[in-house]
């Protein structure tokens, strides 16, 4: 598919989402030879005609991150929550796991399935987001006058409906302790034209606010993207980006330099670089540490330090993030490396 083909007959960002593919048929028809076996009766697909339009071959970076793997299936000694979210989830839908601040889910779909999901045991299946669920979230923040970060997220929050995320927004600005807002996204990079002049307009209304998108890939900043986050830039709304390092995908110094290089032409700061998290079925994207670090190496100094992002870990077991490398990293082998994170407790995660 072209990407002018996509744009065929469609006016609206629902108009694109509605024209998904979602089933092993769809795929099949427009790559005979692509066999999802039985992944989607465990995780759901989506890959909207947009996304889908930046594949240029089976198998290459783009593809990698839409397309369902037979390896989804292969892993199933792996965790399903590995960070533990469930377990520092005083009420459905919080993680309250720093002292002043909480992720809040109040999507529980996403524009399009990326197969290294840390959710995917629930995003788009299990996870449930009602009334109630956010009106217990809006109760728990509220009477927990600690909590100054709120960061939303889901699922995409940006797929919800200008009236439902405005709602949501102005609640959560209302309690007088909460002074950040924060939207996890990866709209802007898998369906940009959901980013209107009306949306910008009722998100600007609710500064401090800050948008954490995720690119991945260099291909991925395309001018419909640029257009997207130049929207977002010009309402006054900070970008970072959180990229994930993916084998296969981004898993080389160029690649790397050439994403974070793109992503400040943005407008957008790369702010963190994340070891892919241990979750179940995403095993077949994961590096060792030392790669990044590697990666690391050959951006800082040959590039500006604005495009330089933290690169991190996401701690098995819920210790939160850890920067990798220096004294965080306690020690290392083939088979797993040790961290110690903000409160002086050991984590230990297994290499790739």
């Amino acid at each position: 598919m072209t990407l002018e083909g996509w744009r065929t007959g469609m006016n609206s960002w629902q108009e694109i989402l509605r024209k998904s593919i979602t089933t092993a048929e769809q795929l099949k028809a427009l790559y005979p030879t692509c066999d999802v076996g039985g992944v989607l009766g465990r995780y759901p697909m989506r890959i909207n005609p947009y996304y889908l339009s930046l594949i240029e071959e089976p198998g290459d970076p783009i593809w990698k991150q839409a397309v369902p793997d037979l390896c989804e299936l292969e892993d199933d000694d792996a965790p399903e929550d590995p960070l533990a979210e469930e377990k520092s989830s005083p009420v459905p839908n919080i993680t309250h796991r720093y002292p002043d601040r909480v992720l809040f889910l109040i999507s529980s779909q996403c524009a399009m399935y990326c197969r290294f999901c840390t959710r995917k045991r629930k995003v788009g299946t299990t996870l449930t987001i009602t009334d109630r669920t956010i009106a217990e979230g809006l109760d728990y923040i509220r009477a927990h006058r600690e909590i100054r970060d709120v960061i939303l997220s889901g699922g995409d929050p940006l797929l919800l409906s200008d009236d439902r995320l405005e709602d949501i927004i102005s609640r959560v600005r209302s309690i007088p302790h909460v002074e950040i807002i924060r939207i996890g996204t990866r709209v802007p990079c898998v369906l940009p034209q959901r980013v209107t002049d009306e949306l910008c307009t009722r998100l600007k209304r609710y500064h401090p606010l800050f948008l954490s998108v995720h690119f991945n890939h260099p291909r991925e900043l395309t001018p419909a993207a640029h257009e997207a986050l130049g929207r977002l830039a010009d309402a006054g709304i900070p970008l970072g980006n959180q990229t994930v390092l993916l084998k296969g995908v981004n898993d080389d110094g160029p690649t790397m330099k050439a994403l974070f290089q793109g992503l400040l032409r943005c407008r957008v700061k790369p702010y963190y670089l994340y070891l892919a998290d241990l979750s179940q079925g995403t095993r077949h994207f994961r590096t060792t540490m030392e790669k990044g670090l590697e990666i690391m190496h050959m951006i800082q100094g040959h590039t500006s330090g604005l495009a330089v992002p933290h690169y991190v870990v996401d701690t098995v077991g819920g210790g939160g993030k850890v920067p990798l490398g220096g004294d965080n990293v306690v020690c290392s082998t083939e088979k797993e490396f040790t961290v110690v994170n903000y409160k002086n407790e050991l984590y230990t995660v297994p290499q790739a």
